[in-house]
């Protein structure tokens, strides 16, 4: 089936890019210059709601990492085409294997165990676990989620905390169905990274606490696709160095980034 599809046309010259030599992988040219899915576009698989790193706003895949993206398109000289996909094929490697696309953006969290399916960039972003709960609750522990049912997004590292803590969890295929669940009294509290939770603290939900687990955030490539990993490691210098990366994180977060 085909996967909805959202494109931004960067303005600059295409990247030349050569054929691949059969002596060298299918995505790295025998030269060493970067070669992509699809000529003249950078693909990048995401998977929205997840505000405010990739979330739909007027028909379009927008956030924190789709304008990261867009800078590594740009450095590229090639266009943005991104593609929405579940998160399990992005954090599993899955969707990079099967050469759907070149890069995942989806607020990933670095593990030892993504690392053995997929090679990670530089960390663009620290991100702890939050709990989101109906307002006016007194639930700010793990400990005072004790025999409550707990809503986590599947595949992802919130999953993975609340199952080590031994809480009792439901699992949900995304952020916004986790949410809305909560918010219909489905489940009691929601974990997933503090950064997605604050665009829902309102009236009827606020965050609990914030649990302190030393996660970042990278975006990942296909394992051993070094000439793609170095562009992408490139752009993510440069952004930090030239004040882009404050622009957008502050764009898509309202505050500036907090220096080291």
């Amino acid at each position: 089936m085909p996967r909805p599809r959202t494109t931004a046309v960067v303005g600059l010259a295409v990247l030349a890019l050569t054929a691949c030599s059969s002596t060298a992988p299918d995505d790295v040219a025998a030269d060493g210059e970067v070669q992509l899915i699809e000529d003249g576009a950078l693909t990048v698989c995401t998977n929205p709601p997840y505000e405010p790193f990739e979330y739909e706003e007027d028909g379009e895949v927008v956030g924190l990492d789709i304008a990261i993206a867009q800078e590594i398109a740009a450095d590229l000289g090639v266009e943005l085409s991104t593609i929405v996909v579940p998160f399990e094929g992005i954090q599993s490697g899955e969707d990079l294997q099967a050469g759907n696309c070149d890069v995942v953006a989806s607020g990933i969290t670095i593990t030892d165990e993504r690392e053995e399916k997929m090679d990670f960039s530089d960390p663009y972003f620290d991100a702890d676990q939050g709990l989101l709960v109906p307002a006016g609750s007194d639930l700010a522990s793990a400990e005072d989620l004790a025999g409550l049912e707990v809503g986590v997004q599947g595949a992802t590292t919130g999953e993975s905390w609340a199952a080590e803590q031994g809480l009792e969890t439901v699992q949900f295929e995304d952020l916004g169905l986790q949410v809305e669940a909560l918010r219909s009294g489905q489940i009691d509290a929601a974990i997933n990274d503090i950064a997605v939770l604050g665009p829902f603290v309102g009236d009827d939900l606020e965050i609990g606490t914030t649990f302190p687990t030393g996660e970042q955030y990278g975006l990942g490539v296909r394992t051993g696709n070094t000439a793609l990993l170095d562009a992408v490691n490139g752009t993510l210098e440069r952004i930090r160095e030239d004040g882009t990366y404050d622009e957008i994180y502050t764009q898509y977060l309202g505050t500036a980034p907090i220096e080291d």
